[in-house]
């Protein structure tokens, strides 16, 4: 039998608000920790396991094609950026991901350059080390917000 629940608030026993739901229909969970169940017997911390910034990014022309949580991109050099967040990282220990387009038979690789609580630094080269600036570059971090 299905039914409809119509509800702003859900409340644990001890009154403490656990998640609301305003009118357009948004959830809010106000819980330190949502675990999900995944695979067999494997749980996710969604807080921990989601991507707190991420960008997609011309490396020739810094024109931001997509992002999350990005401010901006500075070109610092050739083949040398650093991707502002919107919210500080809550230290510059965070794990960051990032790479760029493919250019012929060469390989790619992109160098971490430097961290920080508001932006992170990486350079863009290709296998033998050479800088170039590959037309598409993405990056995504990874850790705990401010």
């Amino acid at each position: 039998m299905a039914g409809i629940v119509g509800l702003t608030e859900l409340q644990h026993t001890n009154a403490t608000s656990a998640l609301s739901i305003d009118e357009s229909g948004n959830l809010t969970i106000k819980t330190g920790t949502t675990t999900v169940k995944g695979e067999g017997s494997n749980t996710t911390n969604l807080q921990q396991g989601l991507a707190k910034a991420w960008a997609s990014f011309n490396g020739s022309s810094d024109a931001i094609g997509d992002s999350f949580n990005t401010s901006g991109i500075t070109d610092n050099g050739s083949a040398d950026y650093s991707v502002g967040f919107t919210t500080n990282m809550g230290n510059a220990n965070y794990s960051m991901y990032q790479c760029g387009g493919y250019s012929g038979n060469s390989g790619y690789t992109a160098m971490i350059y430097a961290t920080s609580t508001n932006e992170a630094e990486f350079k863009s080269v290709y296998d033998d080390n050479t800088l170039y600036e590959f037309s598409l570059q993405t990056c995504a971090m990874f850790g705990d917000l401010a």
